[in-house]
């Protein structure tokens, strides 16, 4: 065991020293390494910083998974169940009809909003994702827009009125529930004046204007609802994911149920993936054969040169596996060193590229980056290169023979 390692140690310390002495040489192979190392790593940054940070701001926005169902129907909480179970559809509620859907929402005779978008919402709602609600949403509990707040003066667990109002046998009858503020929804998930409720007060509301009984709204007018099947207008829909929309969306038009959604946008960010893909691949294919060759030509003619050196150590007692491990070992070292150096380069480079870019208000998101593994795949391609054009060395120098070196005596 000793007796390996030792010859392991001259092995690695006799190609190392050949590396030094002939440094000229190999600062030449190691320069066309990092001709091609560097730029390539600064591209591919490049590539995956544009498409991770469209992917980042499509993920971001729950809107971008968001299916709208544009026409009425008629469907009963068995159907909403069947779609709430698909893989493809991450979160579903039923609404009802639109003119149902809206309700004054009062803090003081001076602070109300009228007409407000009252929306069915439950655990999992993409768009409250973000919030940490002070109460769990039911019946007595809502959750704002930034926008309806603002003009309510309301902030968290403030108590408001909801009002509603219909028409009974031609009076005019008005349902109050006292509601208490979960939460508030920040602009950019959902800009304009809503109310985020629980689903069963919705269905209050629905029923309180058809001309139903509802004791909690503070109306004893009307006819008593029963045990009767609720039946929804649409649903509140959200795919499971941006790249399970397009499939959602055709189950639902195969129904005969139109949709709107902002799948023109999810393809384009693929498009761009795409191309940018096929841009690198073909860039980074062009330039790996170039390297490959430079490196062949440049190891090939290398080893030529030292045909002498390599019998002489043939003669010394080293057989092939020794001869193919020092030159593997010299192809992995300068490989090694000019990714080390490909990589400050790459630093360097994106740090420009980052500077420039945040200076523009067109490409202030887009950056240079690469992850850990990004860098652990592309040494690994690296010294692949190098193990290539190692092997096709050591071919050539299992034909030098060590009687060779007895020749030139």
């Amino acid at each position: 065991m000793n007796l390996a390692l030792k010859r392991l140690r001259l092995l690695v310390s006799l190609a190392l020293q050949d590396l030094w002495h002939d440094r000229k040489v190999s600062m030449c192979i190691a320069a066309a390494l990092i001709a091609v190392i560097a730029p390539l790593l600064l591209l591919f940054g490049l590539k995956y910083g544009v498409v991770s940070q469209l992917q980042s701001e499509l993920l971001e926005d729950p809107r971008n998974v968001e299916i709208r169902m544009v026409s009425s129907g008629r469907y009963d909480a068995a159907w909403i169940e069947r779609l709430r179970s698909r893989r493809d559809v991450g979160f579903a509620i039923g609404m009802t009809r639109s003119l149902n859907t809206q309700a004054d929402l009062v803090a003081d005779h001076r602070h109300f909003v009228d007409n407000t978008e009252v929306i069915p919402t439950a655990e999992g709602d993409p768009l409250l994702a973000s919030l940490s609600l002070t109460k769990p949403l039911n019946g007595s509990t809502v959750v704002l827009s930034e926008s309806a707040a603002r003009r309510l003066n309301a902030v968290v667990n403030d108590q408001l009125s909801l009002f509603v109002s219909r028409r009974l046998d031609g009076r005019a009858e008005r349902g109050r529930q006292s509601i208490t503020v979960a939460g508030i929804l920040p602009p950019e998930v959902f800009p304009r004046p809503a109310a985020f409720v629980a689903l069963p007060l919705l269905i209050e509301l629905e029923d309180f204007r058809d001309g139903y009984r509802i004791d909690s709204l503070g109306v004893s007018t009307g006819e008593v609802r029963g045990e009767m099947e609720t039946h929804f207008a649409r649903a509140r829909l959200y795919a499971a994911d941006i790249d399970r929309v397009a499939e959602l969306e055709q189950w639902l038009n195969a129904q005969h149920i139109d949709t709107t959604s902002r799948l023109a946008e999810i393809e384009n960010v693929k498009a761009i993936n795409h191309v940018l893909g096929l841009v690198f691949g073909v860039i980074a294919s062009t330039a790996l054969v170039g390297c490959l060759a430079s490196m062949l030509g440049a190891f090939l003619a290398n080893i030529d040169r030292k045909r002498k050196d390599l019998a002489v150590l043939r003669l010394l007692g080293f057989d092939r596996p020794a001869i193919a491990g020092y030159i593997v070992l010299q192809a992995g070292t300068l490989t090694l060193a000019a990714y080390v150096v490909g990589l400050g380069l790459y630093g360097l480079g994106s740090q420009v590229f980052n500077q420039a870019l945040a200076s523009s208000a067109t490409t202030g998101s887009v950056v240079c980056r690469l992850t850990f593994m990004h860098g652990v795949i592309a040494l690994l391609l690296a010294l692949l290169v190098a193990l290539m054009v190692a092997v096709i060395g050591v071919l050539r120098a299992f034909s030098i023979e060590p009687a060779e070196s007895l020749r030139e005596l």
